[in-house]
């Protein structure tokens, strides 16, 4: 209270002095000399929402459209004339203010709420996304990320933790389709609910974990693909340069048992054992018919749900549909029957033929 004297206009006003006037008077110009002091920071020209946090209460609903020069250019009186604004107001208007003086430093939690009593313990443990944390610096840091590394051609549910929580109508977009767009002119989107915002943020807020520390290099490319993808991949190419011919077993355990994780992860438990049992081993496996009666639904519900399955790995990864072609042909030289039945069940189930008459012509062609 000795540091910062009650100013006489302000002992004069009409409203009661109070505690937290003294205590935002204080504040206000500590937080004003540390902003001013580094006055060339672009942030002075960003306005006052761009730091609000979707569950922030007690906004300055007045000064968010200001920008940050043109606040501090006013005193705290000045501000606290404008109609609508109280102590409580300030109290906002100085949290936001503290927040932009964090920003020139760090890049904030990413959107991951800490757990609170192993915050010492684990204080890189996260738990959980949370959107309600991610603010527009937030999602600038974000987008920012993306255009630095390119890889906007991205689609969504490529990079997604799990498809569960992306609508299907855009596993395909891109991430170019969000990255020129502000938090606010996303939610304001047709069809753009918080849970598909939240799906969104999400996926942009992983890749900005993967990617923010990286050092780009004139001689590195980066490429992100499902992390279940590259073992298979290497599998496949091992046995291709070493012309071996796989057997069942090794098909299942290296091929058919990863894919049926990642439908599980994707999908759900469920469609995961209706895939398992499509390539399973075991010749005396329940057909369709019968997992339809234990489910009581459709044969035509189960084949959808396993249509599912190729959707998954048509976005996840494409690329596998050719590698697992090429393998085919390698397959083909065996007179294994197993082996021969195996690798059609997973090519049917997560790589379907194509139907478009060039690719059906080179099927014909083909002994698969």
């Amino acid at each position: 209270l000795l540091q910062y004297p009650l100013r006489k206009d302000l002992a004069m006003a009409k409203r009661p002095v109070t505690t937290d006037a003294y205590r935002h008077y204080g504040a206000y110009e500590r937080l004003r000399n540390i902003l001013l002091a580094d006055s060339k920071h672009d942030r002075m020209e960003r306005t006052l929402a761009y730091w609000v946090l979707p569950a922030d209460r007690r906004l300055p609903v007045a000064f968010l459209d200001w920008k940050l020069s043109d606040i501090l250019a006013c005193s705290l009186d000045e501000l606290m004339e404008t109609p609508g604004v109280g102590q409580k107001k300030i109290g906002g208007l100085l949290t936001l203010l503290k927040r932009a003086i964090r920003s020139s430093t760090e890049d904030g939690d990413f959107g991951f709420v800490h757990a609170g009593q192993q915050r010492q313990e684990k204080r890189n443990k996260r738990i959980g996304f949370d959107p309600a944390l991610v603010s527009e610096e937030l999602w600038s840091h974000w987008r920012d990320t993306v255009l630095r590394c390119g890889i906007g051609h991205y689609p969504l549910g490529r990079l997604a933790p799990t498809l569960q929580a992306l609508p299907t109508v855009v596993w395909d977009t891109p991430l170019d389709r969000y990255v020129q767009l502000t938090l606010e002119e996303i939610r304001t989107l047709k069809t753009h609910g918080e849970k598909r915002v939240h799906a969104i943020l999400e996926v942009f807020c992983g890749v900005h974990e993967a990617l923010a520390a990286a050092m780009l290099q004139d001689h590195i490319e980066i490429v992100l693909v499902p992390k279940f993808a590259p073992p298979i991949a290497a599998w496949i190419t091992d046995q291709l340069l070493s012309n071996a011919v796989p057997t069942a077993e090794s098909l299942h355990e290296n091929i058919a048992v990863p894919l049926v994780k990642q439908i599980h992860v994707d999908l759900s438990k469920q469609v995961a054992k209706l895939a398992a049992t499509r390539v399973s081993l075991n010749p005396h496996a329940p057909t369709v018919r019968t997992q339809a009666k234990r489910m009581d639904v459709t044969r035509a519900r189960v084949y959808q749900l396993l249509e599912d399955c190729a959707k998954v790995m048509h976005v996840r990864w494409p690329e596998g549909r050719w590698l697992i072609m090429i393998l085919g042909s390698q397959v083909a030289l065996s007179d294994d029957v197993e082996a021969l039945g195996q690798y059609r069940a997973i090519r049917d189930l997560f790589y379907p033929q194509e139907r478009n008459p060039a690719f059906e012509k080179i099927a014909a062609e083909t002994p698969l």
